[in-house]
């Protein structure tokens, strides 16, 4: 919570003069006490939602509907939507407030996360979006992810294992002529994901990656920024980490499974 706060005391004016910053700032004021790491609900701009880690919530808040992360600039009132790593629904939330008419795809492989992803459509009366409790991956013959606490789970991390069941992503992308928005963040999947996609991505429209380099595997940046410039797009690169003196401090604090995580946002 402290890292929260001295954070947010950079971005004061920004988020003040904001309204969805004011409401944020409210939510801070009147939430801050819960105590982490144990499931609650809370509540933004007239929107409720089950949680299982408030300060997760706090940050789902503060770059989707503060920073409007995931805007994009959609050419019809009925986009198509698909949400690779919905998580507890804020995103897909989002998406359907801005764009009530949209078609959304919302895949979540957790089914712990799935069900409070479903708890939350139902509780802000969400309609049009689908949810598929599978992984977004190479194959249909399902993947294992590891957990290693804190929110991070990935097929890179060892521990707490469970298999669960996997879509070939490549094949949903073709069951769309058009896609509106893609976003993926899918803890490090991204990279085998979007390599079998390599060439299936020349559909989509607007497209936000979260970049995942877990320590003691390969870096492979290179190889999807590569693929992005293969298929057509710009795109601009961002981070949430911002580390000091980086070739002494290799790790973002507190963070034992990861030495990167950018944001990458692509579009025609």
């Amino acid at each position: 919570m402290k890292t929260l706060f001295s954070f947010l005391f950079t971005d004061a004016y920004r988020l003040l003069s904001n309204p969805n910053g004011r409401k944020f700032l409210w939510l801070l004021l009147t939430s801050a006490g819960t105590r982490r790491n144990q499931t609650t609900t809370l509540t933004y701009d007239g929107l409720r939602f089950q949680t299982p880690d408030s300060l997760m919530f706090f940050w789902q808040v503060k770059e989707i509907f503060v920073d409007e992360s995931y805007a994009f600039p959609a050419t019809s009132s009925e986009p198509v939507i698909i949400d690779c790593g919905s998580n507890i629904g804020t995103s897909v939330v989002y998406f359907s407030r801005y764009y009530p008419k949209a078609r959304i795809i919302a895949f979540e492989a957790d089914a712990a996360t799935a069900r409070t992803l479903r708890y939350n459509l139902t509780a802000n009366g969400v309609a049009n979006v689908e949810v598929i409790e599978k992984a977004v991956w190479t194959d249909n013959e399902g993947v294992d992810f590891g957990s290693a606490g804190d929110d991070v789970s990935s097929v890179y991390v060892a521990t707490n294992v469970n298999h669960v069941p996997s879509v070939r992503f490549r094949d949903v992308l073709k069951q769309y002529p058009r896609i509106d928005m893609l976003k993926i963040d899918i803890e490090g999947a991204e990279n085998p994901v979007l390599a079998d996609c390599r060439y299936a991505l020349g559909h989509v429209q607007n497209l936000f990656i979260e970049y995942h380099a877990y320590i003691g595997q390969p870096q492979t940046l290179p190889e999807l920024l590569d693929i992005l410039k293969d298929s057509g797009f710009r795109y601009y690169i961002d981070t949430a980490q911002h580390r000091t003196k980086p070739l002494v401090n290799r790790q973002y604090r507190g963070n034992t499974v990861m030495d990167l995580q950018l944001t990458i946002f692509a579009y025609r």
